[in-house]
């Protein structure tokens, strides 16, 4: 989808920041405000058409004040099941650019779960005070750093559910799209001990981002770095923390044009690298109904530390499979929530909330089964956005391989083979 032109709004004063820093500081945050940031660039007002189609909301979210310290200025709700049990998990649900808490909850079908399951649902949403098309600023220092910010202010709120809900402060997981997903791996370095696992879809690595210029990058054509400093970026998040880590699942739309693939690729390399772990996959499956790619890493105890699930066809959005089915949820009645596979049925089951054994195999595990090669043919231009080639010097060369596929621009085309996952070479007459 096209960008559209970042909004110029007058100065905003946020309420309940620290003050400090002078004009300066007040000056990067307007600008900061100002620019499309994450989905930004591509969630837009919904058009009448669109909001015609929105089926009936579901209850109301209930609004949470005076939940502590709220350095970042956030609005807290919550969904809470008619029989929440003791001890209850806690998810931690963050929305995406343009979005509220309240939309997020009607689409993305996490309450559904949260009713089945019985845990409690925090929503935390922005406002365009904070940041003109509402994202969470995820790329800014005052709000992605350990007790700073906004995310000092949805720690306060894991710590309020705790207290006002009675929910278990060893279950607790956040998960988000797009702005959320990216403040999703900000909580994850940021706060481990405090979360068991997260979920980010169409989200960024953290530590990409350290202002409005390199925050673009990161989203297209994305940022190729080692493993091990990806992995450093989130050590030196919360210094002298050995773990245990965050378990961690990526979701991200194979056509998504707002934050590319290799966004991906990039978060698979920070967390299994963080857990101690290689990047090529100890077991891979399709998830129906629509043969979403799944790829696991796992611990040597037989545990998944890491998934990475791929979704075919799909751009920027959270996955939604509308029905009562037990694998269907949520609702496509606004943009960014695209009809393909419940995307929170399948992290409801990763985080271990649906009653599934999750206590590693007692069998040895067994060589994941050999998948046919996958295809893309496209621009250079196009293969570095999708994170399937990066460029060096003007020129283009295929991830994993390291070859030369000529200039980078979009009138030199290749046909790009993948296998194993993640290394790519030209094809040779081996694909369809």
């Amino acid at each position: 989808m096209p960008y559209v032109t970042p909004s110029h709004p007058a100065p905003a004063v946020r309420t309940g920041r620290p003050r400090g820093g002078g004009r300066l500081r007040r000056l990067v945050a307007v600008l900061a405000a100002a620019v499309t940031l994450a989905t930004g660039a591509a969630l837009v007002v919904p058009t009448t058409e669109a909001r015609a189609a929105v089926p009936p909301a579901a209850a109301a979210l209930e609004r949470v004040t005076n939940f502590g310290a709220n350095p970042g200025a956030l609005t807290m709700y919550v969904h809470r099941p008619a029989a929440l049990p003791a001890n209850a998990p806690v998810v931690v649900a963050l929305h995406g650019c343009t979005q509220s808490a309240q939309l997020y909850a009607d689409n993305s079908g996490l309450n559904t779960f949260a009713d089945r399951h019985g845990f409690l649902v925090v929503y935390a949403e922005t406002t365009t005070a904070n940041n003109a098309n509402k994202c969470f600023n995820w790329f800014q220092t005052g709000d992605n750093r350990r007790g700073q910010g906004e995310a000092a202010s949805i720690r306060q709120m894991v710590a309020h559910a705790t207290s006002a809900y009675g929910t278990d402060p060893a279950r607790a997981q956040v998960t988000g799209l797009s702005a959320g997903g990216a403040m999703t791996s900000v909580l994850l370095a940021a706060y481990p001990e405090v979360f068991a696992a997260g979920a980010v879809v169409a989200g960024i690595p953290y530590g990409c981002g350290v202002d409005v210029i390199s925050a673009f990058g990161c989203m297209s054509p994305g940022v190729d770095r080692t493993p091990a400093a990806w992995a450093q970026a989130v050590r030196d998040a919360h210094p002298g923390y050995a773990g245990p880590w965050p378990r961690v699942a990526i979701w991200h739309g194979d056509n998504d044009p707002t934050v590319v693939p290799r966004n991906a690729d990039e978060l698979r390399d920070q967390w299994t690298a963080v857990h101690g772990l290689g990047q090529t996959p100890d077991r891979t499956s399709t998830l129906a109904p629509n043969n979403t790619r799944r790829s696991e890493y796992v611990t040597a105890g037989g545990r998944t530390a890491v998934e990475v699930n791929r979704v075919p066809g799909i751009g920027h959005g959270t996955p939604v499979a509308p029905g009562t089915g037990p694998q269907q949820c949520g609702a496509t009645g606004t943009q960014h929530f695209i009809a393909s596979i419940c995307s929170s049925y399948w992290i409801t089951r990763f985080f271990g909330l649906d009653g599934t054994v999750t206590d590693p195999p007692t069998e040895p595990p067994v060589d994941p089964p050999t998948e046919p090669a996958a295809c893309w043919t496209a621009s250079n231009y196009e293969h570095v956005r999708a994170g399937r080639a990066t460029t060096t010097g003007g020129y283009a060369y295929a991830k994993g391989s390291g070859q030369n596929l000529g200039l980078y621009n979009t009138f030199v085309t290749h046909t790009l083979k993948e296998t194993p996952q993640g290394h790519y070479t030209i094809a040779t007459g081996s694909c369809p």
